[in-house]
């Protein structure tokens, strides 16, 4: 590929979804489009780059934008996120909701382990919470992430990184040299395709949003606009959890830290977000 056809790939992701790449870092743009060119029939990157340049075609477009935009996931990723999530945030907001469902919005969820590690959380502590109900959401950007999500399906590497044994036994079946996620577990996530950075006014409200690892994804004039995104769908009493070193300077007053738990924010009902 030419600097040329880098530099195209950097102003397409950025334009599209807000995504920041950089176009020195040649093997790895490569890396990423060769199995989309073999896909779309084309000899190497650089055909399908001269593809999109000929034809303008907005399937191809996005087939560059998903691939580039792709984010590396985990089971259960960083742990301490998860345990809040079970021993704090979700009781705090199911006593607020009093019996009406919890919404829990897992953002740019890839292959769907984060939304799966959520759905076991919730289903592991029914007996805790009773009366607990919960509507999970699993989106993300990528079509063809959200149709691995949506199968359930994953590979012996996949369920090895942070999935506890115990979650694995209870909650996958093996399925030749695959693991399925059990049916009950699988059902209880809806799948959208959803870009972060675009309008997301009819998305509703949610009461907890994990959106791990975006903001540091994006070009800074985007991150501002992700997280007043963000902010028109949380709930008033809701949580965000952002990833590890991120935070929501880009977007000043509208969330506020929770003491002493790194990466979760509750809105600031101080701030008002324009109409």
């Amino acid at each position: 590929m030419t600097p040329q056809d880098r530099e195209l790939v950097s102003q397409l992701c950025a334009a599209r979804a807000g995504v920041r790449v950089d176009p020195e870092k040649s093997y790895l743009i490569e890396s990423r489009l060769a199995p989309v060119a073999r896909r779309e029939g084309f000899g190497a990157a650089a055909d399908l780059v001269a593809a999109l340049r000929e034809r303008r075609e907005d399937r191809l477009a996005w087939a560059i934008v998903e691939a580039m935009a792709h984010a590396e996931t985990a089971f259960f990723r960083d742990r301490e996120p998860f345990a809040l999530f079970r021993d704090e945030v979700l009781p705090t907001v199911a006593g607020l909701r009093g019996g009406e469902p919890v919404r829990i919005w897992s953002a740019a969820c890839a292959s769907g382990q984060e939304a799966y590690s959520l759905a076991m959380i919730v289903e592991d502590e029914r007996a805790r919470l009773p009366g607990l109900k919960v509507e999970l959401f699993g989106s993300d950007v990528g079509e063809r992430q959200l149709e691995k999500a949506q199968s359930g399906l994953y590979t012996q590497f996949e369920v090895q990184r942070g999935l506890p044994i115990r979650q694995l036994v209870r909650h996958f079946e093996k399925d030749g040299e695959m693991w399925a996620i059990s049916p009950r577990i699988r059902q209880m996530v809806r799948w959208r395709r959803v870009n972060l950075v675009a309008d997301l006014s009819t998305a509703g409200r949610f009461d907890v949003i994990f959106c791990r690892y975006v903001l540091s994804a994006l070009i800074e004039p985007m991150r501002a606009r992700l997280l007043e995104n963000l902010a028109r769908a949380l709930a008033p009493e809701g949580f965000l959890f952002l990833g590890r070193g991120e935070d929501v300077a880009s977007l000043q007053g509208a969330f506020q830290s929770v003491g002493g738990r790194p990466g979760l924010y509750a809105r600031n009902p101080a701030f008002r977000i324009a109409a």
